[in-house]
Formats: structure tokens, sequence, C-alpha cells
């Protein structure tokens, strides 16, 4: 059975991500199956929450645009979650379906968060 998607969990609630087809999305759910991450997250630019991932993943990256619902690997070892827009050289790793900037704020809050990432 192949993991197409992801869970996050902040503030109470849940958000499911699908999953890029990349090598650092695999080695991303690689680390997942180990269980739970959660990861201290803060704003950064008025665009995204940004935290330390526990180890560096192999980068995929490329120049591409990204918005709300974007989940980002960022210099290989920390993860973005993004409630605005950007565009730069990272590597995406999931994207929640449908997800408003609005929408994301609310999910995220104001300020520092923790964000759980699990297997769906």
């Amino acid at each position: 059975m192949t993991i197409t998607e992801v869970q996050l969990e902040a503030n109470g609630q849940t958000l499911v991500a699908v999953l890029e087809d990349n090598t650092s999305a695999r080695a991303f759910v690689d680390l997942l199956t180990q269980g739970p991450l959660t990861v201290s997250m803060g704003d950064y630019a008025s665009m995204e929450k940004v935290g330390q991932l526990p180890q560096s993943l192999p980068r995929s990256d490329s120049q591409i645009s990204v918005g709300p619902g974007d989940v980002i690997l960022y210099q290989g070892g920390q993860i973005t979650v993004y409630y605005g827009s950007n565009s730069w050289n990272f590597t995406r790793l999931a994207h929640v379906e449908g997800a408003t900037a609005d929408q994301m704020r609310a999910f995220l809050g104001e300020g520092a968060v923790d964000v759980t990432f699990s297997l769906a």
C-alpha cells in the first residue's frame, strides 16, 4: 500500500495534505513511519510557519511558487506550512487541497504553534 497523504494537527484541528511524488516526500514518510512528529513552528515573513526537523531530508529543490496549504522542505532541515504565497527554490512535500489563506491562518493561529505531522 502506497501512502499518499499526511495529517497535520494544530490547535485542536486536523487537516489532510496530499503528498508529492518526489524523493523528499518519500523520506518524510519514512520519518513519519517512526511515529507522529511534532514540530515547534514560528511565523516567518507573514506568509508561513517554519520549524526545524529532527534530521535533514534529501532535497528535490526547484524554483516553484507556493501558496496556502503548501508544506515545504526548506534547505533540507526545515519544514514550512504556508498561509501566504511565495516563490523560491525549495521542495514541495505536500499540499492541503483547496486551502485558503484564511483557513490556513485559522488552523495555524497567531504566534508560535506546535504542528504534529502523522501518516493519514
